[in-house]
């Protein structure tokens, strides 16, 4: 029963307060610059992890280097409110997200872009999209993965994307492009670290229904999430980026491991 009461009204709280937000974000986003677009979708990922009952604990912070390239593991649509709680940032989604009912409105509000995984054909214009943001100051998040893990292990990074940076560096905008290496670890539920058992209760995996496990983490609540910051790493004119690729995975394996190791 109480269980039932926290999500009927957590989803109203959301709901009163996404209307005015979403209101006031067109209206930023049609300022042309004159009204910061960023805050609104930050305050909004700080009203979600709250009302979720998700506790941060965050290590190193955001590279302020532009152009940037955020690169990720990725475990539950909730990374999205994690990240976005901690930094005015813009997420590569793929394309059947702009679908969704509420989320997809929200993802278009914070200009997400978009991208279809398996078009390799679209692979160079989906690249220069990117490119285009990041050389306009926009930070960028990338699930390198290209899909959620089950919360103990990554899987291996896709490097097709990191070819933004390659695209952004012959635009002559920047000398260099950061890639910045970030673990997100789930460690904690209801105060009690999880052991590989427990992590996938955070994972939202695959094609699974995205509601059953919205109401799951609502009803439960109090999850602990580590979100380490790594140091970035330089992108240079000739760099290759399956090897930056291959060393970004590397780190941020290293600091995911070390989150489930000594959880905060």
């Amino acid at each position: 029963m109480i269980g039932t009461i926290r999500i009927v009204i957590s989803v109203a709280i959301i709901l009163i307060a996404s209307l005015p937000m979403a209101v006031w974000q067109v209206i930023a986003l049609k300022s042309n610059g004159r009204i910061d677009d960023g805050r609104i979708p930050r305050l909004w990922h700080r009203l979600a992890v709250k009302l979720l009952g998700i506790r941060i604990h965050v290590r190193g912070a955001p590279s302020k280097a532009r152009p940037l390239l955020i690169c990720s593991n990725h475990i539950s649509w909730s990374d999205i409110m994690v990240l976005g709680s901690l930094a005015e940032v813009h997420f590569i989604a793929k394309a059947e997200v702009a679908g969704w009912p509420v989320f997809g409105l929200l993802a278009k509000l914070q200009r997400s872009v978009f991208v279809e995984r398996g078009a390799r054909r679209k692979a160079g214009e989906q690249a220069s999209e990117i490119a285009t943001r990041m050389s306009n100051g926009d930070p960028m998040v990338l699930f390198a993965e290209g899909t959620t893990g089950d919360g103990n292990t990554l899987l291996p990074f896709k490097s097709t994307l990191f070819g933004a940076a390659q695209v952004a560096l012959s635009e002559g905008r920047s000398e260099t492009v950061s890639i910045q290496p970030v673990a997100i670890a789930y460690t904690r539920l209801q105060g009690m670290p999880m052991d590989r058992r427990h992590r996938p209760h955070a994972a939202w995996i695959g094609d699974a229904d995205l509601m059953p496990h919205l109401t799951k983490l609502l009803r439960e609540g109090a999850m602990d999430v580590e979100v380490h910051f790594g140091e970035p790493i330089e992108f240079r004119p000739g760099d290759d980026r399956k090897k930056v690729a291959r060393e970004v995975e590397a780190r941020v394996k290293r600091m995911f491991a070390e989150a489930l190791r000594n959880p905060a």
